[in-house]
């Protein structure tokens, strides 16, 4: 029996990859922590994470000139995102190792909706 892959996305955006690996690996730190911490910060941060996909996802498929407010908003969600992680960490709920991880990937991103947004403009 042969497995056939899927065929390559003629419109992957690194962008949109980078956003979900993130995702994935909130998730998995969020196993790791108490209950109490679970189903607070780490739960907010999970769904302003999500909200990151849905507005990128979206805005790779409207036209040009109305890419320009999705970005605008996934920008905003980015640095609500980093000032979670950062309190995250700063009150104990994620390890240093964890937090500079996520952290690292969080500025990549963000200059990634940057350049996005400089590009359209």
């Amino acid at each position: 029996m042969t497995l056939i892959s899927p065929p390559p996305k003629k419109n992957s955006i690194p962008l949109i990859h980078s956003i979900c690996d993130l995702y994935r690996k909130i998730y998995l730190v969020g196993l790791k922590i108490p209950k109490r911490d679970r189903l607070g910060i780490c739960a907010k941060i999970e769904s302003i994470c999500l909200d990151l996909i849905n507005l990128l996802i979206s805005a790779a498929f409207e036209s040009k000139d109305r890419k320009l407010s999705f970005l605008t908003i996934a920008r905003v969600k980015t640095e609500i995102l980093k000032r979670l992680v950062r309190l995250a960490h700063e009150i104990d709920v994620i390890k240093s190792v964890n937090y500079i991880e996520l952290e690292s990937q969080l500025q990549e991103i963000s200059k990634m909706i940057n350049g996005w947004i400089k590009y359209l403009k």
